[in-house]
């Protein structure tokens, strides 16, 4: 039935009619062409071409099962009488791809958007959920316009430590980190270390702590791009696979309807995206990740806006690394429209959503079903998500997670211990004669888009042996660098304009006085501008950038973190002409 007026198109109108109803000859080579592997002409002339984005590979772990779950998406498709093709696309496992994953992200938009450009596709399901996977392939969709469903790779199943008879939940890069510094403390053995190797992560699916992977595809159903509840889905339930076969029923009725991105990611959307990210203590990468989908949908969106956010909603979602549960627990606990039930007075509930329902009428009837793992206004587990800073260190904003923070280091003033990149850094950190103490402020630099390349995750600085073994946990650390969503720490991040471009984190010293003020979202280095001037002028050229590739194309054209990191060339709503067919 037609929504909001729209009326439903005709097949006729079909864009892959362009490909496959043409009396000429290239119309007759394109028909030719599928018949050719066996599918028969009135399947491509008598419905339309849906397309699903794969980004499965046998070196992205949490998507192992995304080639089993095409086939389910495929039959939700069929049912509704289209037909389908499954596209291949790059898959950004954060673990395997090096430097850093989010190198990659434009890569995958830019090919998600060709590929769906240069081929008869009315409409698209997205199967992605790694990290870059989701913003990537939701940008390159959103730049292209057909109607577009996201389908999460789902969270993996939760493990179990036991030690002297006592059982913990345990699950991927939050323990991962915590185990790491009890292993290098001496608290554990290399044979208990070996053990955990082996069980961790013990099934397909993306972390299952709040890491990115769970932010981000949280973020894009609190966008309306899922359907309900898809997220909180656990990867290998059953109920995952049904998820799928509706998905691609629904994507059907999408086309038919035009129920393009356009018509779902308003500035609305966009307000309902960060509330859902401060509830769930959401990874500081949504900071980047939202500011470029949002300017790929032609919405202004600021770290600015995304502090006043964090300033209203607190954190409800009990998960590691801000609380004790696991993505599991949240989803018997009703899952992300649980908790967007409780955020209805934060929430624009006439959002439209890709259900063809608004938010408010899709979220009526759900209730929190555990208290405990998704808590009530008046009972969270942190009043602060994320705060931007600023200062003469960031005069383009850094981010911090204060709900994974030490509370005693929101306010701190320490001496500085400089690293110009991450191999010098992690050759001190074993030194027992290096110059620090608990009080030190450890600061990375060269870690951002341009200089990293690609601003990897290594701003969750280890915290140097001699003091781990001193019983240290934490310490104020800064960079220009990400952190993994799964990761805690005083870490502040995204520092903005990064070293590698002249930024002021270039100019401090070991031995600097820095000051970090939560409440005054302030971070001030504390040299005078005089002094800061004659270390500018001093200041060796920029690296060059790299001399060929797609490496060099990232480094010239990659905004700053406080601008999403999008390419200058892409981050725009101008519409690209359809292909020429001769």
């Amino acid at each position: 039935m037609p929504l909001n007026n729209v009326p439903l198109k005709t097949l006729s109108e079909l864009r892959s009619r362009r490909w496959f109803a043409d009396t000429g000859m290239r119309g007759f080579a394109h028909r030719q062409r599928m018949q050719q592997q066996g599918v028969r002409r009135e399947d491509i002339m008598d419905r339309p071409m849906v397309a699903i984005i794969n980004t499965w590979s046998d070196l992205s772990p949490c998507h192992a099962h995304l080639k089993d779950r095409a086939e389910a998406v495929k039959r939700g498709i069929l049912l509704a009488g289209a037909f389908p093709v499954e596209l291949p696309a790059m898959s950004l496992g954060e673990v395997m791809v090096k430097p850093t994953s989010m190198l990659y992200r434009n890569f995958l938009a830019m090919e998600v958007e060709e590929l769906l450009r240069s081929l008869p596709c009315d409409g698209v399901v997205i199967l992605a959920g790694c990290d870059k996977t989701t913003p990537g392939t939701v940008m390159g969709a959103c730049s292209m316009g057909i109607p577009t469903l996201f389908v999460p790779a789902g969270p993996m199943l939760n493990d179990r430590y036991v030690k002297n008879g006592v059982a913990k939940t345990v699950g991927a890069g939050t323990h991962t980190r915590m185990f790491w510094d009890e292993y290098q403390a001496g608290k554990i053995d290399a044979k208990e270390m070996q053990c955990l190797e082996g069980r961790m992560t013990r099934a397909p699916g993306t972390c299952n702590t709040m890491g990115t992977a769970s932010t981000m595809t949280s973020i894009v159903e609190a966008l309306g791009l899922t359907l309900p509840g898809a997220t909180s889905i656990p990867a290998m339930d059953a109920a995952h696979t049904r998820m799928c076969t509706d998905a691609g029923q629904r994507i059907v009725d999408m086309v038919w309807q035009d129920l393009t991105p356009k018509r779902i990611l308003t500035p609305g959307a966009f307000h309902n995206a960060m509330a859902v990210q401060m509830a769930l203590g959401g990874s500081t990468n949504a900071c980047v990740h939202l500011i470029a989908m949002a300017r790929r949908a032609g919405v202004p969106l600021t770290l600015d806006d995304m502090d006043a956010m964090g300033r209203q909603i607190p954190v409800l979602a009990n998960l590691f690394p801000n609380g004790d549960r696991l993505m599991e627990d949240f989803y018997y606990a009703g899952g992300l429209p649980a908790l967007m039930s409780m955020l209805r007075p934060y929430l624009k509930l006439d959002e439209l959503t890709a259900t063809g329902q608004t938010l408010g009428e899709s979220l009526d009837g759900i209730e929190v079903l555990d208290a405990e793992v998704i808590r009530p206004l008046d009972r969270p587990v942190a009043q602060t998500a994320l705060a931007v800073l600023h200062g003469n260190l960031a005069p383009n904003g850094a981010v911090i997670k204060p709900s994974a923070a030490t509370p005693a280091l929101l306010q701190h003033r320490g001496r500085a211990l400089v690293f110009d990149s991450q191999p010098e850094m992690l050759a001190a950190m074993n030194d027992p004669e290096l110059d620090c103490d608990a009080n030190t402020v450890l600061v990375l630099r060269n870690a951002g888009p341009v200089g990293g390349p690609g601003m990897p995750e290594w701003g969750n600085l280890p915290i140097p042996k001699k003091l781990l073994q001193a019983g240290v946990r934490d310490m104020l650390r800064l960079s220009d660098a990400r952190m993994s969503g799964t990761h805690y720490g005083t870490c502040v991040l995204h520092i903005s304009p990064e070293s590698a471009v002249g930024g002021p984190l270039a100019l401090v010293q070991t031995g600097d006085e820095i000051e970090l003020n939560l409440s005054a979202r302030k971070l001030h280095l504390h040299v005078s501008d005089e002094v800061l001037a004659q270390r500018r002028a001093g200041l060796p050229a920029p690296k060059a950038v790299a001399p060929r590739g797609y490496l060099r194309l990232y480094q010239q054209h990659v905004r700053q973190a406080h601008e999403g990191c999008d390419f200058d060339f892409l981050d725009s709503t101008e519409v690209l002409p359809e292909p020429v067919i001769f």
